[in-house]
């Protein structure tokens, strides 16, 4: 089931799938049917806050009971050291905003550190019914079927994703990064779920994806499913993918990818 020898990353993600799942079914079941037409504008954000923050309980909850000395990091403020030499980084809802207009492209995200490297990764996300899972060389997989990314396109035929930032100096600049980089690819969507984008760049789906601003809870467990899936992922030359910076994407894809983003700023504001 695990796709792991390792008691431990067979244990950790075994309980991340159980708390990614009745998160998800929170979120799907909780939220009210009326929630994207409030009336006034802090109505709904108030309620997609309370449902984060209760989603986030209750996957800390969870976990708490199960392995009490582990640590956290969480979206929604869970921040604990622990003892174990295990940490948790959650993201309760990924793609908030999507979430609030009824659009299906949102995600639990459950990512689990060992010494500071992640071994286990859940992204559930259910309005597509679809649950990601990987281990830190076990591979990855969607349910229980095994998932590649997609062999090398040519760059302009590579279909990519990206993120925009709700800032508008900072999306300015990634709006004119993406209008630079649209003539040398197939084509550029924005779905609204950074762990989402990942897992689409891990099955096949998407042939890239990059974005600035990400934090850790947002990158955590789709960084190891897209590597466990053969993606290469990164940052600027040289780095890891980090707020200043993430890439995903197949061998051949990735490199000149992360070219052209060097080249057009897109690790700046």
């Amino acid at each position: 089931m695990t796709g792991t020898s390792d008691p431990l990353r067979s244990e950790l993600l075994d309980l991340a799938l159980e708390a990614a799942r009745r998160a998800g079914e929170l979120l799907r079941d909780g939220r009210p049917a009326d929630l994207g037409v409030a009336a006034t504008k802090s109505s709904p954000i108030d309620v997609v806050t309370e449902m984060d923050i209760a989603a986030e309980k209750l996957i800390t909850g969870f976990l708490s009971e199960h392995r009490p000395d582990d640590g956290f990091l969480g979206e929604e403020g869970a921040s604990v050291a622990g003892a174990s030499g295990v940490r948790w980084v959650i993201d309760p809802l990924d793609g908030t905003v999507n979430y609030l207009y009824a659009l299906p492209t949102w995600a639990v995200s459950i990512a689990a550190e060992y010494r500071g490297e992640t071994v286990a990764g859940v992204i559930e996300i259910p309005m597509r019914g679809e649950t990601f899972r990987a281990v830190l060389g076990g591979g990855a997989y969607l349910g229980d079927q095994p998932i590649r990314c997609r062999p090398a396109a040519p760059l302009e035929q590579a279909l990519v994703s990206t993120g925009f930032n709700y800032v508008t100096a900072v999306r300015t600049h990634q709006a004119d990064v993406a209008q630079r980089l649209i003539p040398r690819l197939r084509d550029i969507r924005r779905g609204g779920s950074a762990a989402v984008d990942l897992c689409d760049v891990a099955a096949g789906r998407l042939d890239g994806y990059y974005e600035r601003g990400l934090n850790p809870w947002d990158l955590a467990a789709g960084d190891l499913i897209a590597r466990e899936a053969g993606a290469l992922t990164g940052g600027r030359p040289g780095s890891g993918p980090s707020y200043e910076l993430a890439v995903a994407a197949p061998p051949g894809v990735f490199e000149p990818l992360r070219e052209l983003l060097e080249e057009f700023g897109a690790w700046h504001d």
